[in-house]
């Protein structure tokens, strides 16, 4: 069975064509401002927003592009359910997703024995109607078009028990991971700001603690769970960019914060 995504046409256009403009625009921009794509280190896992490509997906594409120096065999994205009220985390058993790219196939093998493994885990249909996840699939698709993808998306769980999760994925050599986050939502910009350069420090300095003192990132279990990681197996972060709404819409007054970063 192939999933059809639910927001495209929405959070990103319907066409191949206008999906290309945007990402042909963003790496214009950075091609312009001659920014170092090369990483440096390996990136094991990548944290990426998730709202209109036309608001976050400049900061997305940096860390998807800078990740596309390598092939991987999988992505798995994780990401925090907006819509299902789910115990524990989702893993979709879906064959494949249609994407303006054509479609992309499900490590279904894979998916099931992440279920197996982890008893918090298990295929709920519902929870996949979620843009935290679908969003980053043409992402997927287009830098990675010989990969295929595991989506797990997660509700009540406890950042310890994801992090196990992460902890295995990121054991396959041939695995990256995507954490899916926006960072503070609906303040003015200078509170916005202030707020989530918490949650930048907290990831550019692997601190953990830091993010209990005011970020308000709504993948917060997600971004907890792969600092925890890090720290423990002493991977490099690196915060590679940050903006709001405000940066598209021109309104300071209300607007949602987005970064991207690469992990290894």
């Amino acid at each position: 069975m192939i999933k059809e995504e639910n927001f495209r046409g929405t959070f990103y256009p319907d066409s191949k064509d206008e999906v290309l403009r945007y990402f042909d625009h963003f790496n214009k921009i950075l091609e312009d401002v001659k920014l170092d794509l090369k990483a440096p280190f390996e990136p094991k896992a990548i944290i990426s927003p998730h709202a209109g490509y036309i608001y976050s997906g400049f900061s997305a594409n940096i860390a998807y592009k800078i990740a596309s120096y390598k092939e991987y065999q999988r992505v798995v994205i994780i990401g925090p359910s907006h819509r299902v009220y789910l115990d524990g985390a989702s893993v979709a058993l879906y064959d494949g997703y249609s994407t303006p790219f054509g479609e992309i196939e499900v490590d279904l093998e894979y998916s099931k024995k992440l279920i197996s493994r982890f008893k918090e885990l298990t295929f709920e249909a519902n929870a996949h109607k979620e843009h935290s996840t679908q969003t980053q699939i043409p992402f997927i698709k287009y830098y990675f078009p010989k990969s295929k993808i595991v989506e797990i998306v997660y509700g009540k769980i406890g950042y310890q028990s994801l992090a196990k999760m992460i902890e295995y994925i990121l054991s396959q050599k041939d695995t990256l991971l995507v954490i899916s986050t926006d960072l503070s939502h609906f303040y003015t910009q200078k509170e916005a700001n202030e707020l989530d350069s918490i949650c930048i420090n907290a990831i550019a300095n692997k601190n953990l603690d830091m993010l209990d003192m005011g970020c308000e990132a709504c993948g917060m279990i997600g971004l907890k769970a792969i600092l925890d990681i890090a720290i423990k197996q002493d991977f490099n972060t690196k915060v590679l960019d940050y903006r709001t709404s405000f940066d598209a819409s021109g309104d300071d007054s209300s607007v949602v914060g987005y970064t991207s970063a690469i992990i290894g």
